[in-house]
């Protein structure tokens, strides 16, 4: 799941301290980390990964990627109608919040799915998620679920059992929603583009002589 990452449209909560134009910066290097451990997973996996969009597709979208738009709707059922789009296949879904995400984390979720699990749930330190995957997608599984809640993960976990289905958690990972979390997560992923952005930025902020940029 991605969002065209334009100024005003992206990372909103940035905003302040960051402009929406270098807030946006953050989204973009946060979706390009991601699209490229998806890429690495799916090559080992021998897939071709989907990206739903809320927006255009630009340069930053690699060919390998096959397209959908997402729909008109609360998130709940933007979520649903992805999973819909490959029901009853098997379906690992992420968004663009976590670039610290890796592609052996992927396919150790991957390999649980396929092997010994119904559906692998990664929860978010803010009480959300940053992966469901389904062994066999179905978005009713997800539709009506509330979103953005602090007990949303909870809520999801919850709907997942009460189907029968057997859940494996993955690892806790850090959503970047606040200035807060931006070098937290940097921090794990030093070689990528969002850290290379929070530096970046970081250095102008500390230059007497630099200039912010501008909406």
């Amino acid at each position: 799941m991605a969002k065209e990452p334009l100024p005003g449209r992206v990372k909103t909560r940035l905003t302040p301290p960051y402009t929406p134009r270098e807030a946006a910066r953050f989204a973009a290097a946060a979706l390009a980390d991601t699209l490229d451990a998806v890429a690495s997973a799916s090559r080992t996996l021998g897939v071709r990964p989907l990206v739903v969009l809320d927006g255009h597709p630009g340069h930053w979208l690699p060919r390998e990627f096959a397209l959908r738009a997402q729909v008109d709707g609360p998130l709940d059922v933007r979520l649903a109608a992805a999973f819909d789009a490959v029901r009853g296949q098997p379906a690992l879904l992420v968004g663009m919040d976590t670039p610290q995400i890796t592609p052996a984390g992927l396919l150790r979720a991957a390999a649980r799915l396929r092997r010994d699990t119904d559906a692998a749930f990664g929860r978010a330190q803010d009480g959300g998620w940053w992966l469901l995957g389904l062994g066999a997608a179905d978005g009713d599984l997800v539709r009506g679920v509330p979103t953005s809640q602090p007990d949303t993960g909870a809520r999801q976990h919850t709907r997942l059992r009460d189907a029968g289905l057997r859940v494996v958690d993955l690892p806790v990972l850090r959503d970047v929603d606040t200035a807060a979390d931006i070098a937290p997560v940097a921090t794990l992923v030093p070689r990528g583009r969002f850290a290379a952005v929070a530096a970046d930025l970081r250095s102008r902020s500390c230059d007497p002589a630099g200039a912010r940029e501008t909406a």
